[in-house]
């Protein structure tokens, strides 16, 4: 059920257009800090066409409009945005500049916003338009929020101490390292964008997106260990300003554009990823005269490979969420033979039971909660119009995790509600497979994760079955559920490392049927092999949850992979027993029994 709202929506932007003699114009889903997690007040894409995925863009003519998405969201695209409006459109095989060109004649303008898009895509965009006689022009105001009139105002939560018990290593020490990293690099500053690097450098957390603790904020490091950030100063208390101490100075955003002209003065080359970096940040920063160092963001390495506090963290965070989520199948079970629940009504049970463990602060992301053909619906967000009633015959797909004080979890699973079908099975057992192979995984230092994503789809693969998204992604540390540089992606090219945090989901999605993923969170460490010839390393399984013994289909596995299963749930049981109830318990040793 779409918004009745949308078509006069697009009508009031096409006026604006054409008052400012523009054949088109860029709606991205994101803020000026171009991450994934964005405020209300952000959701341009989401308000302009009714699409709430994470990524995409929409691109509109006098005439014509698309949607561009990626393959996690095409389904979801197509349910959203009017197709009577919006043409959808997949992101990587057609990319909207090309799309322009063919759609546009020469003389054309595109506006876009220069806060909304990274200067490496705006160059991209501008070479690609140039060839065609059409220019890409940067607008001084958003064009969205010229004709949204009830858009809510920007969030203003308060700015909180990270308490250097869950955080490891005391925020001086992070902005030394920081400053040494640049100093090596030759640079005398670096310019932050990310709210999640910021968070992690100050040792500081907020509130002002939904599912990740970030303080939307800009901030300046220097090579001498000093930071200046640019927030809204009513987020700040006096305990947060004491924390962040005298090295650290804070200004209010509109002060930004003067903080980057005096970086043109520092004589050393400033620091910045072009390909994270909104094209205002830099187009000022040239029109200072700073010499700029392209370079990926200094906090994302360091922030990605975890301390040993951190780690530990991770270790007992999951014990939490494992326990939660037995809870949740215990009540699952009861519910199917009694009443039902609802995709809602089940996310909603599974949000209390996580509410009840020590440190819990919410939920990680918007919980997947997909029934039948839902579940083939990679990113699934269940609404009151689509809410479906679990019913015995389905496959019941979730996907959740929570934010603790010492970690971010994410986990997948998918069960068989009543008999499954053979295909279902094998399908599931080709997943779990591809799984098991990325789980016991050893590879040589310096191994990227794009080398081994193939591990996980070469099962699904071999029956000519495929998923259209990465197959693992970095986590945070109570901070953002997906973190780089690391990823396991056909085209990953950062080097998994010990301490990095990264899931493992393969899955395979049967349009209008159901869809099935599995996924745990593995931290990367060293293998301790007594005849190595080189440095190895291997995953330690973190995630604590059984995996369905009812859909794997024993013919289709090896021994070795049998006695991973066995293992793993053996550990599952271990680990958890002692942290339940004697039904959850007896419920967990049937779940992890040996196959």
């Amino acid at each position: 059920m779409t918004n009745p709202e949308l078509p006069s929506r697009l009508d009031r932007l096409r006026g604006l257009m054409k008052t400012l003699s523009l054949a088109a114009i860029l709606v991205p889903r994101g803020d000026e800090h171009l991450g994934e997690y964005v405020p209300p007040s952000a959701e341009r894409l989401a308000w302009l066409t009714g699409f709430t995925g994470s990524a995409g863009l929409a691109v509109i003519l006098a005439d014509r409009a698309a949607l561009f998405v990626d393959g996690r969201y095409t389904l979801q695209a197509g349910q959203q945005a009017p197709t009577g409006l919006y043409e959808i459109r997949h992101l990587m095989r057609e990319p909207y500049a090309d799309w322009l060109k063919s759609a546009l004649p020469s003389g054309a303008r595109v506006g876009f916003d220069p806060w909304l898009h990274s200067a490496d895509a705006i160059a991209s965009l501008t070479k690609t338009l140039k060839g065609a006689g059409i220019e890409a022009v940067a607008l001084d105001r958003n064009p969205i929020d010229a004709v949204w009139t009830d858009r809510p105002a920007p969030p203003l939560a308060p700015i909180v101490p990270h308490a250097v018990a869950y955080a490891g290593v005391d925020s001086a020490d992070k902005r030394a390292e920081i400053g040494r990293a640049l100093i090596d690099a030759g640079a005398g500053a670096t310019v932050l964008t990310g709210p999640d690097s910021i968070a992690w450098l100050l040792n500081v957390r907020g509130g002002d997106v939904p599912n990740a603790p970030m303080p939307l904020s800009f901030a300046v490091a220097k090579d001498d260990g000093h930071v200046e950030l640019f927030v809204d100063g009513r987020k700040l208390s006096d305990e947060t300003r004491r924390h962040l101490g005298n090295a650290v100075t804070a200004s209010e955003p509109d002060k930004f554009g003067d903080a980057l002209d005096r970086l043109a003065k520092l004589g050393k080359p400033v620091r910045l990823d072009p390909a994270t970096t909104p094209a205002w940040i830099v187009d000022r920063l040239k029109t200072a005269g700073a010499e700029i160092a392209a370079g990926p963001d200094p906090c994302q390495r360091p922030k990605a490979i975890k301390n040993p506090v951190e780690i530990e963290g991770a270790r007992e965070a999951h014990r939490r969420d494992g326990a939660a989520l037995v809870r949740f199948f215990t009540w699952l079970g009861d519910a199917m033979a009694k009443k039902p629940p609802t995709e809602i009504e089940a996310s909603d049970v599974l949000a209390n039971l996580r509410a009840e463990q020590d440190l819990a602060r919410g939920p990680s992301f918007d919980t997947i909660s997909g029934a039948g053909e839902h579940g083939a619906i990679v990113h699934y967000r269940a609404v009151p119009e689509s809410d479906k009633r679990l019913a015995p015959g389905m496959l019941y797909l979730l996907d959740s995790g929570g934010q603790y004080l010492d970690a971010t979890t994410d986990v997948t699973r998918t069960v068989a509600l009543g008999e499954p079908t053979p295909e279902m099975c094998r399908h599931f057992t080709l997943v779990l497979k591809g799984h098991i192979a990325l789980g016991r995984a050893r590879f040589p230092e310096g191994t990227t994760g794009g080398q081994l994503d193939a591990l996980a789809r070469a099962p699904l693969w071999e029956y000519g079955l495929d998923y259209d998204h990465g197959t693992g992604h970095g986590v945070g540390s109570y901070l953002s559920v997906h973190e780089g540089p690391q990823r396991i992606f056909k085209s990953g090219t950062a080097a998994l490392e010990p301490g990095m945090i990264v899931s493992n989901e393969p899955g395979y999605y049967r349009s209008g049927h159901y869809g099935i993923r599995i996924e745990n969170l593995v931290l990367v460490r060293k293998a301790e092999l007594a005849d190595a010839e080189r440095p190895t390393l291997e995953f330690e399984t973190l995630t604590l949850v059984p995996i369905d013994r009812n859909l794997i289909d024993l013919a289709l596995l090896t021994s070795v992979e049998r006695h991973w299963v066995d293992a793993y749930h053996a550990n599952v049981y271990a680990t958890l027993a002692d942290r339940l109830g004697v039904k959850e318990r007896d419920w967990l040793a049937e779940a992890a029994a040996p196959l």
